[in-house]
């Protein structure tokens, strides 16, 4: 594949994802700046290090995360790290041409009756959520660029307890870095996850000892995703 020789950059170069990549990068030309080197909040400064590196390739990894409930706490930090630090990005990507891979989230559909296709209706269900879609709404404005709709975690799973009665698609970082060189060339919004199952499920297989929780106060049931556009390209 020509494209694995191409630079790639990566936001949020010292992130968990960031951290999987680093130990399996498929042979891909990845760069890793840290925020001093890459500040997403400071457009100057993402113009300098992408002038620098001049790469084929954006992984906009960057932003907040967890806890979740930082996004109800501070809207402020939310909006300047999900959404005006996307935007930021787009706007250096599209002025060099440069492809844009955005990390969004599945949790930014309904929730409700799972297996949701890329152009079903979408209707976040917290603030974090929001604030993803509200990355997503820049991104999808620079035709070169994809949306990937993810649901992944950390290997091993690290919580010493799982919902038993949510269902999602999770998938772990290293098995992401896996296809991650067939998805570089896509456009568009693409969902990207694992079987459709309950998270103690998943969990229960790399973690023998997590229990079983519920999750109903905090999450939606099935915020699962359809992965058979997914499928097709892997």
């Amino acid at each position: 594949m020509k494209s694995i020789k191409k630079r790639i950059v990566i936001t949020g170069g010292e992130g968990r994802f960031a951290k999987s990549l680093k130990k399996s990068n498929q042979g891909l030309n990845i760069f890793f700046p840290n925020k001093k080197e890459l500040n997403i909040l400071n457009i100057k400064s993402i113009e300098k290090y992408l002038k620098k590196i001049k790469p084929k390739y954006v992984l906009h990894a960057a932003g907040l995360s967890r806890p979740m409930n930082i996004h109800d706490k501070n809207i402020s930090k939310s909006i300047d790290l999900n959404i005006i630090g996307t935007a930021n990005i787009v706007k250096i990507c599209e002025k060099y041409n440069i492809k844009l891979i955005y990390f969004s989230t599945n949790y930014i559909y309904p929730g409700k009756k799972g297996n949701y296709k890329e152009l079903d209706p979408i209707l976040p269900f917290n603030s974090y959520a929001w604030s993803k879609l509200g990355g997503e709404c820049s991104v999808k404005l620079y035709k070169n660029s994809l949306i990937l709709r993810l649901s992944m975690c950390e290997k091993p799973f690290i919580h010493k307890y799982a919902f038993s009665d949510i269902k999602t698609n999770f998938m772990f970082h290293e098995d992401f870095v896996k296809i991650l060189p067939k998805l570089l060339n896509k456009r568009g919004i693409l969902n990207v996850g694992g079987k459709i199952q309950t998270i103690y499920e998943f969990a229960k297989k790399n973690n023998p000892r997590v229990k079983k929780k519920s999750g109903k106060k905090i999450f939606p049931p099935n915020p699962s995703m359809s992965i058979s556009k997914l499928r097709k390209i892997i």
